[in-house]
């Protein structure tokens, strides 16, 4: 008999734990669901960026509802499961690869600067606290040849220097809307028509420049983004400054890669009614993963969410997508190779 009491409270406690999951898993979807216009309800913006992590989180509670038989629950996991791989499956499906000749010249020891592909990289700095030698020989290392750089200090921009990445990267384009943190552009190439803004967002000054890829035959422009943190007090400014990206689909001759904190993942609803018909995420387009990116500076726990981003206009292709760890920041370094076609 006791051993039958004990028996029936671990499935009744599994049932209840298996419910609360679904529950959670739930509220999730709907908070990835959610239209861009009501995504700056609190919180939902931070729930909405878990939504990968309750792919697992449904699993527990699918085999707890089902050691409890709790076959409704049961079935509303499976239903939840089958939603959310449906919406994660595009990240692991096969992208479209580069060709082989743009894989050689990405491996140049010393890049082509007119070849129509480029090794770009993009890191928040985290108020200039991140290590610029080790920023500088992550450029070096990867062949780098546009950096965009956010939170960027003073002094960060000095020790950048001093770390040698004039060797690499001697054009800059630096701006801010404040004393103290800016963000920023490096290029191997010369720099076409640089602006201190190209956005015009209310969340700060977004560098931008054009850069000859083709020998006066192909120009691309490149934007550092930083929008608005969703935290209290600031829901309906970080929709705002996300959706602000999206004023660039309107200059239809200009092509753009925009690299950043965008402080946004694609499972919110205004992300990707910014990308529109036009713009495409460099991690979905590559199809080998969603390169968590934030924190990185918590370890052992995983990066949770893919806030930093490369987006692509409609005739580039991003794959080779790779985040890198960089002490003093929270953030990983983005890595991709792009290519205008």
């Amino acid at each position: 008999m006791a051993r039958f009491r004990q028996s029936f409270l671990v499935r009744h406690v599994f049932g209840w734990v298996a419910r609360l999951l679904a529950l959670a898993s739930l509220l999730a979807l709907a908070a990835r669901a959610c239209p861009a216009w009501l995504s700056s309800i609190p919180y939902l913006p931070d729930l909405a960026a878990l939504t990968p992590w309750f792919i697992l989180l449904g699993l527990l509670a699918l085999l707890l509802a089902l050691m409890s038989s709790r076959w409704f629950t049961a079935l509303v996991l499976i239903a939840a499961l089958a939603l959310n791989v449906y919406w994660q499956y595009p990240f692991y499906q096969e992208g479209h690869e580069l060709n082989g000749q743009a894989d050689q010249l990405a491996a140049l020891e010393h890049p082509d600067r007119y070849d129509d592909v480029a090794r770009v990289m993009t890191l928040n700095v985290y108020k200039g606290q991140a290590d610029a030698d080790q920023v500088v020989k992550t450029v070096g290392d990867n062949r780098v040849e546009v950096l965009a750089l956010q939170e960027v200090s003073k002094d960060f921009v000095d020790r950048l220097h001093k770390a040698g990445i004039d060797r690499y990267l001697p054009h800059e384009q630096l701006s801010t809307s404040s004393k103290e943190y800016a963000n920023g552009l490096w290029t191997a190439a010369p720099m076409q028509s640089p602006s201190k803004d190209d956005v015009g967002s209310r969340s700060s000054m977004m560098p931008a420049a054009s850069i000859d890829f083709g020998r006066g035959k192909t120009s691309v422009r490149f934007v550092s983004v930083h929008t608005t943190s969703p935290q209290p007090g600031s829901w309906n400014a970080w929709r705002r400054s996300v959706s602000d990206l999206g004023k660039l689909r309107n200059h239809e001759h200009t092509r753009y890669v925009l690299m950043g904190d965008f402080n946004a993942t694609y499972d919110h609803a205004v992300f990707r009614d910014m990308l529109g018909e036009r713009f495409s995420d460099g991690a979905r387009q590559a199809g080998h993963g969603m390169s968590m990116t934030w924190p990185a500076d918590r370890a052992p726990l995983p990066r949770l969410a893919a806030i930093d981003h490369v987006v692509v206009d409609r005739d580039i292709r991003a794959n080779q997508l790779q985040a890198v760890p960089i002490a003093g920041s929270d953030h990983a370094a983005l890595l991709a190779t792009v290519m205008v076609e």
